[in-house]
């Protein structure tokens, strides 16, 4: 087992693209570690660049206590479980399974008897023979995490191994992986573009943008307090209500009306030009109280509908409502976030705000 430290990590392509800007990052020695973005942000590169597979412009990458910036990836003791899963259709499970422990110069009786180890352990033993295009999407992917895990890697990648599967193998699959890691107390680096799934896996994570992290913490730390309006948006089934307005006595006044905020808050930025910040689950309905809007749409999510309210001149605000209590389009009903949940992000650059910041 062995933790990653990243120190000014840059990756420069050719013709001057940046995909990685000078990324700092430590990942603890058995941690699940989730990197979280849109396509396009960098998520991949930084993995394949922990892999191996993509050189260092710049900066410097541990793995415990070896410096691996420069080595090749045959001697980073590392293991990928890639998109497609990667497997070798001539080849049967087993031959799949031991393959690295091949390309290692493993004797062939010990191989054999790892791959049936593993294999039996992810509970493979009855398709052994088989071939992978004989397997469903859900027994490939356990192959392929067998071969990750035969090898005894100090650190296992992943590189958005649940997106080829359906919506029930995609939770059946990420609560083994879950548990599996757990089990090996590895240290595992999972990369995803889906929020839910960072949110269920990772110990810790990192949202990423333009090749950059934006924010690092734990999963409630990232729903309940995001450090900017990037991150806000991003997490949460549901994105955060990000409403443009000003902060005046007794709250935060949005086209429409008066929004409450806790007051030490308000107190610390009066008149400052905010977004204010409240998720649609914190967001009260009624017909009494709050400022009023008219329902616009609703949408049904299972136990729960999502409501949009437009108040004011067309400002929308969302609030997520029990199932059985929601409201009708084109009902007037009021909207009351709960002012201990709501957060503040500074108009001009999108950071959160705190009752220590005074005003500039």
């Amino acid at each position: 087992m062995a933790g990653i430290e990243i120190s000014s990590l840059t990756k420069v392509y050719p013709g001057g693209v940046k995909a990685l800007d000078a990324l700092d990052l430590t990942i603890g020695d058995g941690e699940f570690f989730a990197l979280l973005g849109p396509s396009g942000c960098g998520k991949t590169t930084l993995l394949r660049t922990i892999a191996g597979l993509e050189s260092v412009t710049e900066g410097s990458l541990h793995i415990g206590a070896r410096d691996v910036t420069a080595l090749p990836p045959g001697d980073r003791n590392l293991a990928m479980v890639f998109q497609d899963y990667a497997l070798y259709p001539h080849m049967s499970v087993l031959e799949n399974i031991a393959y690295p422990l091949r390309i290692k110069k493993v004797a062939k009786s010990r191989r054999s008897a790892e791959a049936e180890r593993t294999g039996e352990s992810l509970s493979l033993g009855g398709l052994m023979d088989r071939r992978p295009g004989q397997l469903s999407g859900g027994q490939q992917q356990r192959v392929a995490l067998a071969r990750a895990v035969a090898t005894r890697p100090d650190v296992f990648l992943f590189d958005e191994p649940l997106s080829n599967l359906d919506a029930r193998l995609r939770l059946e699959a990420r609560t083994f992986i879950k548990q599996l890691q757990r089990d090996l107390a590895t240290t595992a680096v999972f990369v995803t573009h889906d929020q839910s799934e960072a949110l269920a896996l990772a110990d810790r994570m990192a949202v990423m943008e333009a090749g950059r992290i934006r924010q690092v913490g734990t999963p409630s730390e990232l729903f309940h307090r995001p450090a900017n309006v990037f991150v806000a948006g991003f997490i949460g089934s549901t994105p955060m209500n990000l409403i443009p307005g000003v902060v005046v006595e007794g709250g935060v006044e949005i086209d429409g009306g008066v929004l409450p905020v806790d007051a030490a808050i308000a107190g610390a930025n009066a008149g400052r030009e905010v977004f204010y910040g409240a998720r649609p689950e914190y967001v009260a309905i009624g017909r009494d109280g709050g400022i009023t809007g008219t329902v616009s749409i609703t949408e049904n999510l299972g136990a729960s509908f999502l409501v949009t309210v437009v108040v004011g001149d067309g400002q929308q605000i969302r609030a997520a409502v029990e199932e059985g209590t929601e409201p009708q389009p084109g009902d007037n009903v009021s909207v009351l976030p709960s002012a201990r949940r709501v957060l503040l992000y500074d108009r001009a650059d999108g950071e959160l705000l705190s009752a220590a910041e005074t005003r500039s």
